[in-house]
């Protein structure tokens, strides 16, 4: 047997489990939310009929539709690095920083569960 490596112990990767889960339904929901004002922009802004109010309507539209898709990219993004967490604390991975090697600090996972790098490691980047 080889030293064991230096991993978070078992009832830690299940309350990280717990509060990953949690974030994952909270981004889903919020995934929706965006999912549907980017939906809804097209028909938004019909029943005002004043001119000036919808012309600048149609320019925050547009605005709102690119940073709406900006932020349902970022969304998912932040989702699937959270599954992946998921994943590392079923691998029993989980808070391992992937450069040092050392346990990232659980302040920092509890902020950022998705987090693959300790602060020391992001410095060195």
């Amino acid at each position: 047997m080889g030293e064991a490596s230096v991993r978070y112990p078992d009832a830690d990767l299940a309350d990280f489990k717990v509060l990953i889960i949690e974030k994952i339904e909270k981004a889903q929901h919020d995934l929706e939310l965006i999912k549907s004002a980017y939906m809804n922009d097209h028909n938004n802004g019909t029943e005002d009929t004043s001119p000036t109010f919808k012309a600048f309507d149609e320019g925050s539209a547009v605005m709102s539709k690119e940073s709406n898709s900006q932020l349902a990219i970022r969304q998912e993004k932040f989702i699937r690095d959270l599954k992946n967490a998921l994943i590392r604390i079923e691998n029993k991975t989980f808070g391992i920083c992937r450069v040092t090697g050392k346990l990232i600090n659980k302040k920092r996972l509890e902020l950022v569960p998705h987090a693959t790098l300790s602060i020391e490691a992001k410095n060195m980047q």
